[in-house]
Formats: C-alpha cells, structure tokens, sequence
C-alpha cells in the first residue's frame, strides 16, 4: 500500500522545535532575526514574503521586510545589503526572486555575506556543499532530505534519479543525495537533453520530479515500489476552483502512485518543508552554526 510523505504534517512538527530552539536562543540574549528583501511590487513575490514573515513570527523569529522601489539600481539595492551585511542585529539575509529585468541578480545575490546567506545560494556556500563542509543549504533540497529521514526512508545506496538540474533544487539535491553522511545515494540528474529519459527514470529507487512541467512524470517512468518525490509547484488553469487555478505537481500522481511505496503530494508535500527550512536556517545564522 502506497504511503504518503505528508510535509504538512512533519512541518508542523517541526515548527515546534523551531520556536523552542528560539526560546531558548533568546533567553540566552540572541534575538535571531531574519531581513526579506523585496524590489518591486509582484503580487506572488509579495505572497512569498509574507508567508515567511508569517513564518518567522510563529516561530518566535524576528521578521524584518525591506520594501525597495520597482526602478531601484543596482548600485543602490547593493548599498542595501551591504547595511543588512554590517548589522549585528540580523542573522539572516534573504532576497527575494525573481528581481527586475535591469538588476545583476547574480551581483546582488553574491553580495549577501555567506554567514547570513541563510538561502544557500553564495558561491561559497555552494563550494562548501560540494566539499562536504559544514553551510548553508538551499531550502527545498535540505526539505527534501528532512522528509526522507525523518519517515526512515533508506537512501543509503540507493539508487536517485533527480529529473532537474537548476542551481535552487536539482544541482544542490544531487550532491546532498551523493554526500556522505548525509545521502549516500548514487545519483544521477536528468534534464531537458537527457537520452532515454524514462528509462533512467525507471531504474530509480527514488525518483525526483524538480522540471516545473506539470504531470510531466508519468507511471510508465516509475518502477514499482520506488520513492517518488514531487517538487513541482505550477499553477494550472482550472475553472471549477473559486481561484480560477489549481496547483500541479511534475507527477501524474493519480496513475503514479498505486506503483510507489512512499509518495509526497501536491501540495501539501515539499512546499511546506521548505520554508521551514528557512526557518532552520536563520536559527543556525543566530547560533553562528557554520561561520563563526
């Protein structure tokens, strides 16, 4: 019988010991606290910001939203992170994507000093993963890597299939999944050239859809009894919901999900771990976990 791997339920539990890690931080003087960088006014952007700053309250983490103009610079967005950068009182940096067309995102996102870069994307951050040193890890994969853990689900030696290569899930899941200590998977990442794709899909034992095509993973990819791990978020038109749209996974999950042993739905599956990630995160900035 097919078992699911609910992030909404874990998230909740983890909430717990998040806000009571932070109890105990802030007895000890630390108040964490987390600055969300916003540029602009894109109406999902604004809906992320404000589920993390949701977040960080219920966690007992101080939020702090920076609110900056559509047209600013990127000289000026820099002079920005580089006072977060400087400020004592802030644990953790984040700045929201995607952000204007006229901004080097890659500058900006590079300027974040790798102790506060609680989002894991710094090149050194990157560099340390690659290297097995202790950092900052990108949200969505560490959430990944929780669910897997936290339901006792084997990796060690097993086979991973990562359908995906973007530098925020796919490239960061593989090495977490490849890593000792942590995987101990052998992996193999797929993407838009691979050859034979549903056949490297179908020797996975755990097979993780991180594309953004909705129902792209179908059950004549999936071997019986696999893993199957949906990171696919895409919003589908559909005009019997009151919102007009309903949300997909990359999974054809009806059709899928009789073959797999677990299987993490949409939602309610890895959306919910990442931001509790975050979360982690900005409490390991607070207790200088990985830079002292």
């Amino acid at each position: 019988m097919t078992k699911i791997i609910s992030g909404t339920e874990l998230a909740k539990k983890l909430r717990g010991e998040i806000k009571k890690e932070a109890t105990v931080l802030r007895e000890k003087g630390v108040e964490p606290t987390l600055a969300v960088v916003l540029v602009g006014d894109n109406k999902a952007s604004r809906s992320y910001v404000n589920s993390k700053h949701k977040a960080c309250i219920e966690n007992n983490i101080n939020s702090i939203k920076i609110e900056l103009p559509e047209e600013i610079s990127t000289d000026d967005l820099l002079t920005e992170i580089e006072k977060l950068n400087k400020d004592e009182k802030v644990h953790g940096i984040l700045v929201q994507l995607p952000l204007p067309k006229h901004i080097d995102a890659e500058k900006v996102l590079n300027a974040v000093i790798p102790s506060k870069d609680v989002d894991g994307f710094h090149p050194i951050n990157v560099g340390r993963l690659m290297l097995g040193l202790p950092c900052f890890v990108s949200a969505t994969p560490l959430g990944i890597l929780e669910l897997l853990q936290r339901n006792n689900i084997p990796t060690k030696g097993k086979k991973c299939v990562i359908v995906g290569r973007s530098n925020i899930v796919g490239k960061p899941l593989a090495t977490l999944m490849m890593q000792k200590g942590y995987g101990d998977a052998t992996v193999t990442v797929c993407h838009s050239r691979t050859a034979n794709l549903a056949d490297e899909c179908r020797q996975a034992d755990i097979l993780v859809g991180a594309m953004g095509r909705p129902e792209f993973i179908t059950a004549e990819m999936v071997k019986e009894g696999a893993v199957v791990i949906d990171v696919g978020t895409t919003r589908v038109k559909d005009e019997t919901r009151k919102s007009g749209f309903r949300l997909s996974g990359d999974v054809k999950y009806d059709e899928v999900a009789p073959k797999c042993e677990w299987i993490t739905p949409v939602p309610g599956g890895v959306g919910p771990m990442t931001i509790c990630m975050l979360m982690l995160n900005t409490l390991a900035a607070g207790k200088h976990t990985y830079y002292k």
